[in-house]
């Protein structure tokens, strides 16, 4: 069955850091490319990141230099590093894998989604 289950969301101050991660069946993760989504209240789900088999990787732009993904292939985990935090990057943070190896930055490209984790910035 194939699952991904993402944690270390939570409450942090303007400028703050949270690093995401997201466990991976084995059947999962050796489907390819991995990338993280955001859906903040009223609005539609957003790319944030994305990372191939190989590690290449490919950021929005509201979060480039800020952000970074990575991956463990042996531990089957995916990451996101957040820092530099800011009040609109507020939202629920989604994990995602699709069965092609090359990056994508549209939903519709990823077949399978986590539960989401909360992530809020105070201000």
């Amino acid at each position: 069955q194939v699952q991904l289950v993402e944690s270390g969301g939570g409450l942090v101050q303007a400028g703050g850091s949270l690093r995401l991660s997201c466990a991976a069946s084995r059947r999962t993760f050796q489907t390819g490319a991995m990338g993280w989504f955001r859906q903040a209240p009223g609005k539609e789900r957003e790319f944030v990141a994305a990372i191939s088999w190989s590690g290449g990787t490919y950021y929005a732009d509201s979060v480039k230099g800020r952000f970074t993904i990575s991956r463990d292939n042996a531990n089957d985990k995916v990451y996101l590093q957040m820092n530099s935090l800011k009040p609109e990057d507020t939202a629920v943070y989604y994990c995602a894998a699709r069965t092609g190896t090359g990056i994508a930055a549209t939903a519709s490209a990823y077949n399978y989604w986590g539960q989401g984790t909360q992530v809020t910035v105070s201000s």
